[in-house]
């Protein structure tokens, strides 16, 4: 609920009695979490999976044939599946409730007359809320009382600078404070106007909630689900007729039917998935990102937008002085961060007024630096990050800003507000006299009652601010006088003062930003850049990274108030974009079958990073809200560990693709030896029990082996997947045919050559129809001689050992009905095999 301040007294707040009333009236201060979905809907959400169905089936058929080893395998595959996605949806919507850990725990509010510490739950609209440097405000407020207020709300707005807050504000938003924001300097009184769900905390959680849609793996193994439960029933009645019109026994054909359905679905394909994603979490960390949902990783592999942050993500999250301009000459200065190394490059000879200048700006400066501390090494800042990066570049030209401090004592002060816009202060200087030293904004500073400076050089000053921040610079003017007394109030020294210069401050590219979007642009990848920053600052900086074209029109970059009749899955640049916003641009590029990466930190890019098919938070210096909202998290910070994320992805894609051309085609084959069989005078190719223990050793360890492949050559040089393509697209399904084909023909000729030469054939068709199988897995290598999974060669070597197993150990032969076969009976199954090599090698590509 939204109250006024007009007509409360500031001086001693609301009773305890009101307080009272007003919390039982709009409930605590505190964002509500979703109501609890009940485990049993859980797990029924996760069974209902059209591929999990088809196990199902295959478990009650196995079950049904008393092959109770594959019923256990089968179903342990189903349990495994169904606790990873419990637990996954569970930790995923944790972000609503992170909202109310980022909530001040206490805050500091006047009841009856005095100043009290309370919860923050229980601050209520009314209330009075004293801030001060440091504090989180706890609740949405507006202010009544503000000194030298400066205010950090990069997490809710995307807005790189902190803003300066003062009572009677030039903006409307510049004299209200909103709940989780930050405060950096200055103090201040502030009147309560909307606590929990109804502050801005509040409303994003709302956003938060709505549910993420399948991925496009689950999506595409839905279909395939679908695609397999009809094929295995049709086949399995086909199957079943065809005997009976042959006139086999009823109850074996039964029987041999349903084997054939179990090994037509390729009931390791959820095993080979989870170790895929496994495997490509486990390499993600590595490389600095953390899943914190499996399915994530394929996903990032289809991803076709990435819309990325600027500040931290783009940038280096810091503040830092690039140029400095002065009447006579200009300097570039170079370094990155807080830390002191880098150098001034001068253009010109003028480098008295280059140290005046810097001189200035560090007494006229309430930050401190901080040297490295832990393991990053990097320096750090405390107070405005504007003057920290002033401080910086003033050791950056020999300064010690802490002994300019100390020879210059302040002795008087006009702060920084929203009103003046500028910030003075008055030092004694070691001859006794005193000094005036101001810096702000150029509008505020280039003006004859402010300088004594001829109207040529403030005009000729005025074009340079101009022309820096249409660069995208945050431009500061920086001014002097000595004064003989000090004046009475200090504001009145901020006359007749002698210009210095301008500095130009802007927080700076990674090094490895547009190496980065290049390499998203070859993988087919299209990088937008959505901020909260002014149009100006991101336009510079898209050009920077070469997101934009220098010579791109004033339209390539699209402003928040723009952004309702703009096409939004045109532009590539969003500057002022609120939380509501961002979720529009992510479903708008969602409604054109884009599948969406969205990286950000701060709770503003919460909704998006959860609408996203993929979102990606910041681990160093994103918010929990960030961290808990998405599904992936950059423990570096750094984008380009998405690009090697995205390479992940496509590996695991490729894997589960080249595992359905293996599984699939050997299930084809399967089918056709059974339904041809016959038409050759071989009246019951294969028995059950034969056909599942070909399943087993094809589609057990091989195949799960075959989720480790290492990344294709070439895979990011290619564009991504389309969403809407079937897994099975692309002429994979051709593909499976083909092979199945060929392994059909070769295990077929093999028989028929063993049953006119008087050979054990069924025994014959068995092992051809295995090795032709196992031929194929190898053959399907992306590279031969490969040590980077030597589980696969290791798994066929296995299944070999066991499918001699079954010919020579008499327990095995007596289960699967089989005999021994001598050097020469094998020669057949060794050609099956060598033919199932061959036919996977050349049809390779297209995977």
């Amino acid at each position: 609920m939204t109250v006024s301040a007009h007509g409360l007294d500031t001086t001693s707040g609301l009773t305890t009695a009101e307080a009272a009333r007003l919390l039982a009236a709009h409930g605590p201060n505190e964002v509500g979490a979703d109501r609890r979905v009940p485990l049993w809907a859980r797990v029924a959400a996760q069974l209902r999976d059209p591929l999990i169905m088809v196990l199902l089936a295959a478990v009650a058929l196995t079950l049904a044939i008393g092959d109770h080893p594959d019923a256990v395998v089968i179903a342990l595959v189903i349990v495994v599946n169904t606790i990873v996605g419990v637990v996954q949806e569970v930790r995923a919507e944790s972000a609503v409730a992170a909202l109310s850990r980022l909530s001040a725990p206490a805050a500091r509010v006047l009841r009856d007359g005095e100043q009290r510490r309370v919860p923050s739950t229980e601050v209520v609209p009314g209330d009075v809320v004293a801030l001060a440097e440091g504090d989180i405000v706890p609740a949405d407020a507006r202010l009544t009382e503000a000194a030298a207020l400066l205010v950090d709300e990069s997490m809710l707005t995307g807005e790189s600078l902190p803003v300066a807050k003062a009572v009677q504000p030039r903006q409307k938003a510049d004299g209200v404070v909103q709940a989780g924001t930050v405060v950096l300097r200055g103090r201040a009184l502030a009147v309560v106007t909307a606590t929990g769900a109804d502050s801005a905390l509040g409303r994003i959680a709302a956003l938060l909630r709505p549910r993420p849609e399948p991925t496009p793996l689950q999506r595409r193994l839905a279909g395939l689900g679908r695609v397999l439960a009809a094929a295995a029933v049709g086949l399995c009645a086909l199957v079943f007729v065809l005997g009976l019109l042959r006139h086999q026994p009823p109850g074996e054909m039964g029987v041999t039917a349903i084997s054939l359905a179990v090994a037509a679905v390729p009931e390791s394909l959820p095993a080979v998935v989870t170790l895929a994603l496994a495997l490509g979490a486990r390499r993600m960390a590595a490389r600095h990102a953390v899943v914190r949902r499996l399915p994530a990783v394929e996903t990032l592999g289809s991803v076709t937008v990435l819309a990325t942050d600027k500040t931290g993500t783009l940038t280096q999250g810091r503040m830092v002085v690039e140029r400095l301009w002065t009447p006579h000459s200009t300097a570039t200065l170079t370094g990155l961060g807080y830390g002191p190394e880098g150098r001034i490059l001068l253009d010109g000879a003028a480098d008295d007024e280059t140290r005046d200048l810097l001189t200035t700006a560090a007494l006229c400066n309430d930050a401190a630096l901080r040297p490295p501390t832990g393991e990053d090494g990097e320096w750090g800042a405390l107070g405005d990050p504007t003057e920290a990066a002033l401080l910086t570049a003033s050791g950056k030209a020999g300064l010690d800003y802490e002994r300019l401090r100390e020879a210059f004592p302040r002795v008087a002060e006009a702060p920084f507000d929203s009103v003046r816009r500028r910030m003075s202060t008055v030092h004694r200087t070691p001859g006794g006299g005193l000094l005036v030293c101001l810096k702000g904004a150029p509008e505020a500073v280039l003006a004859p009652a402010v300088l004594a400076e001829p109207p040529e050089l403030l005009e000729k000053t005025r074009r340079a601010a101009a022309e820096l921040a249409a660069e995208g610079f945050r431009v500061l003017a920086v001014a002097r006088r000595n004064l003989d007394r000090l004046p009475d109030p200090p504001e009145d020294a901020e006359t007749a003062l002698r210009l210095l210069g301008l500095t130009a401050l802007a927080d700076p590219p990674k090094p490895s930003a547009a190496a980065t979007l290049a390499a998203c642009r070859r993988a087919g990848i299209v990088p937008i850049l959505v901020t909260g920053d002014h149009p100006a600052t991101a336009r510079a900086l898209a050009v920077r990274v070469g997101l934009l074209e220098p010579t791109a029109g004033p339209g390539a970059v699209v402003g928040g108030q723009s952004l309702a009749v703009t096409d939004l899955a045109h532009a590539r640049v969003f500057a002022r974009t609120d939380p509501r916003q961002k979720l529009d641009i992510v479903q708008a590029w969602r409604a054109r079958g884009a599948v969406t990466a969205m990286t950000g930190d701060g709770v503003n890019d919460g909704p998006a990073l959860r609408q996203a098919d993929i979102g990606v938070a910041m681990g160093r210096r994103g918010t929990e809200v960030a961290r808990q909202a998405a599904d992936l998290v950059l423990a570096d910070d750094e984008l380009a560990t998405v690009v090697s994320a995205v390479e992940e992805g496509r590996r695991v894609y490729d894997n589960i693709r080249r595992f359905l051309v293996y599984g699939l085609a050997g299930g084809a084959a399967e089918i056709l030896v059974m339904l041809a069989g016959p038409l050759f005078g071989l009246a019951l190719p294969l028995r059950a029990g034969q056909i599942l223990w070909i399943n087993l050793l094809t589609h057990g360890l091989t195949g799960v082996a075959m989720g480790a492949e290492p990344v294709s050559p070439g895979a990011m040089a290619r564009p991504p997947r389309p969403p809407h393509q079937h897994i099975l697209g692309s002429g994979v399904w051709q593909r499976v045919l083909l092979l199945g084909l060929v392994l059909a023909a070769a295990a077929l000729g093999a028989a028929i050559w063993a049953r006119h030469g008087e050979r054990p054939w069924q025994t014959v068709l068995f092992l051809a129809l295995l090795a032709a199988q196992l031929g194929t897995v190898l053959g399907l290598r992306e590279r031969l001689l490969n040590r980077a999974n030597l589980f696969l060669p290791a798994a066929v070597l296995a299944s070999a050992a066991l499918a001699a197993g079954a010919l020579y150990l008499p327990f095995l032969r007596d289960v699967l009905d089989t005999v021994p076969l001598t050097w020469g009976d094998l020669a057949a199954p060794a050609v099956a095999g060598l033919a199932g090599f061959v036919a996977a090698r050349l049809r390779k590509r297209g995977i």
